[in-house]
């Protein structure tokens, strides 16, 4: 039975991880991530869990730690943001190309510089391609119940990747919500115990984790990784579905809202897409056919399912809080974009970055992205696709 409760979503992790009882949790603070392991420390302290907590001396410690442990046969976490993230670069790469299923949780936050500390995705965006399967929340019910699928998707075995669960830096990580918390018990069954086919401790077969690959064996590596994320999309769904069985919440690669009739819509993740729908109900009361899609999973894409929903739309609008310096859009959009290039009919697309550092976006300001999506729609000229919104101009 379901628990009402008000949490923080840092707490909503850290009481996630309390009730799968990790092998491992390896920490090193960085804001806004830094009260996940304050709260999960305090759980160690009064004896409710039996987890190995090392503190050690940077992030690229703490993640190298989750994989020796990963690799003895643990299951192991960690979290961060920001620049934190980055530290850990070299080391994210290593965990994926080792098939080992760290689950991270970030609160995402901006990169420097110049320094900030409030929220957007460049620091989640700039690790997109490190092989990490990345799951996004829009509020704290969503942050906690992507945590409880987390470790039934990276340690399965089609998959066996890290997977990162990303929430939005103070928006999410700090502000406390009304959530259902799931029983202890029905937690733990729920996730299950890890068991790893082959990990390091297993004498009875002696094996190499993360041995130099040369080149007669390097692509095939890589290909083999390709496909576990292609992988991750059927188990991704699986657990989904069990979530919903056993739990009644529901959920999938992204949440359609509004768009059984959709002439135009918006592509969004996060928080932000609150904020949107809010404008969208509004739009829908004065007879406008706006819709949204918000992105729940990341990588793996869900490229050919997106293509699917928009190519009902005359106009679409995605919405990237984080800068490509690519001179031609964000990310989001990149993929996006790529998903519908094929599509026999295929929307108008523009992209519009906002929301850097933390600068506000309203419904007002969702507003006037419909209204210029209105304006393609009615036949008129898409004008700039790469645009930003919300700085002050010159």
């Amino acid at each position: 039975m379901s628990i009402r409760e008000r949490l923080s979503g840092n707490e909503a992790i850290a009481t996630a991880m309390r009730q799968i009882n990790p092998d491992v949790f390896a920490m090193f603070p960085i804001t806004p991530s830094t009260e996940i392991p304050q709260y999960y420390a305090q759980y160690v302290a009064d004896g409710r869990v039996d987890t190995e907590f090392i503190t050690v001396e940077s992030e690229h410690s703490s993640l190298s730690a989750c994989l020796g442990a990963e690799a003895a046969g643990a299951r192991a976490v960690t979290a961060t943001s920001s620049a934190g993230l980055s530290y850990m670069n070299e080391v994210l790469y290593v965990a994926a190309s080792s098939r080992l299923p760290v689950v991270l949780a970030v609160a995402c936050r901006a990169l420097t510089g110049p320094i900030n500390i409030n929220h957007d995705y460049s620091d989640s965006m700039a690790e997109r391609d490190s092989g990490f399967i990345q799951i996004y929340g829009e509020n704290n019910q969503e942050v906690y119940d992507n945590y409880l699928q987390a470790h039934r998707i990276a340690e399965h075995p089609d998959v066996r990747l890290p997977l990162m669960v990303c929430e939005d830096g103070f928006i999410t990580s700090h502000a406390i919500e009304n959530i259902e918390l799931e029983d202890d018990e029905a937690v733990k069954k729920f996730v299950g115990e890890y068991k790893p086919e082959n990990y390091l401790l297993k004498k009875e077969n002696p094996l190499a984790v993360g041995p130099y690959g040369v080149s007669g064996y390097y692509m095939e590596a890589r290909v083999a990784q390709a496909q576990a994320m292609k992988n991750a999309k059927k188990v991704i769904l699986e657990v989904a579905a069990d979530f919903e069985k056993t739990f009644g919440r529901k959920y999938g690669f992204f949440e359609e809202y509004r768009m059984e009739d959709a002439e135009t819509a918006m592509v969004i993740m996060g928080s932000s897409a609150g904020t949107a729908k809010a404008c969208v109900d509004e739009l829908r009361a004065e007879g406008v056919k706006a819709g949204l899609v918000k992105i729940r999973v990341f990588r793996p894409f869900p490229g050919e399912e997106l293509a699917a929903v928009l190519s009902k739309c005359k106009a679409v609008a995605v919405m990237d809080k984080s800068e490509g310096f690519s001179a031609c859009g964000g990310p989001l959009f990149a993929e996006t974009a790529g998903a519908c290039i094929n599509l026999k009919d295929r929307p108008q697309m523009i992209d519009i970055v906002f929301g850097l550092g933390g600068r506000d976006f309203t419904v007002e300001a969702a507003r006037s992205v419909y209204k210029r999506l209105e304006g393609i729609a009615a036949g008129g000229e898409t004008g700039p696709v790469y645009t930003h919104m919300g700085q002050r101009e010159a």
